[in-house]
């Protein structure tokens, strides 16, 4: 089994705007599309459509965390949440054909000190039926900075493969502990290695860094040109055919849910980053969040495009 944590839940919705908007005016929105958000919970859609057991785990509360369960029951993704006091955020995502995506993010409810000491006393009773856990997104205001590192430490003792998904200090303290995979996209290697990415040369460069770290995988993804996977088999780019793109929003989510699911299947390195570039890119051409549609992945897979990269070009 796989089991997501998602520790800043939210309830998403996506609004559909007919035309262009125009600030300081009255909008009216074409349709609405209410999900169960947060980074993680995106994972454990992905990972149930991959066909794989999943649990989802982390923290909500108040009448959004009961709508938020809900939701889950609809999709038919178990659920085992500690309860805070807070309120689980909301978050917007506006798409409209002048800009596209626009997405407006609660920061999330304040978590106290007793309700992190619970939710960490339960951890290892919720990940112990699980061979692979995902750790996804921000958490609360009030939590630790370093719980990451501390939920990593204790799924390893405990056997786990641990995946990471965060960015500033939560992915710099996350990346101590040596999780099997960590999958930062390009804002978020400037912000942990406080540099400009310019080039392909620098995303190898700070993905290098990253696995010196003792990171067994680093996956790092790059949008329409697909991820980099590097590893000690060694470094390779998956690149997704020309397409249409509807919804870019939980592309990185739905590849860390193949990602998992390739682990939990012991894919090889060449075939994880395979189907990982071909889940999040039938994603993008989904206009729900966290989804794919199993056809248009068939018509995918076998186009992405595998290349290995030596001494810093590719090559077949």
């Amino acid at each position: 089994m796989i089991t997501t944590f998602t520790l800043n839940a939210s309830i998403d919705k996506a609004y559909y705007m007919d035309g262009s908007i125009e600030n300081g005016t009255v909008m009216r929105v074409s349709s609405v599309i209410n999900t169960a958000g947060g980074k993680g919970l995106n994972v454990a859609r992905i990972v149930r459509l991959c066909r794989e057991e999943v649990l989802a785990a982390g923290l909500v509360g108040g009448f959004n965390g009961s709508y938020l369960e809900c939701l889950l029951d609809r999709d038919g993704i178990r659920h085992d949440f500690d309860h805070i006091q807070g309120e689980t955020r909301s978050c917007i995502n506006i798409l409209d054909e002048a800009f596209g995506s626009t997405e407006y993010l609660e920061p999330g409810c304040a978590v106290t000190e007793d309700e992190e000491k619970r939710f960490l006393e339960r951890f290892l009773q919720i990940i112990k039926d699980s061979q692979v856990i995902t750790i996804s997104g921000s958490v609360p205001r009030g939590m630790s900075k370093d719980i990451y590192r501390r939920m990593i430490l204790m799924a390893k003792e405990a056997g786990k493969q641990v995946i990471l998904d965060t960015s500033g200090e939560l992915l710099e303290k996350g990346i101590q502990a040596c999780p099997t995979i960590v999958k930062p996209n390009q804002d978020e290697m400037e912000l942990l290695f406080h540099t400009k990415i310019q080039s392909m040369g620098d995303v190898l460069e700070n993905g290098k860094k990253i696995l010196e770290k003792g990171i067994p995988y680093v996956v790092v993804s790059l949008g329409g040109e697909g991820a980099l996977l590097l590893g000690r088999e060694g470094i390779f780019h998956g690149k997704p055919p020309k397409m249409k793109v509807v919804n870019t929003v939980g592309c990185g989510d739905s590849m860390v849910g193949a990602l998992s699911v390739a682990l939990f299947r012991n894919y090889e390195p060449e075939k994880a980053l395979q189907f990982a570039v071909a889940v999040a890119s039938a994603n993008a051409m989904s206009p729900s969040t966290g989804y794919f549609d199993p056809d248009v992945y068939a018509k995918l897979v076998d186009q992405v495009k595998i290349t290995k990269i030596e001494g810093g070009s590719l090559c077949h």
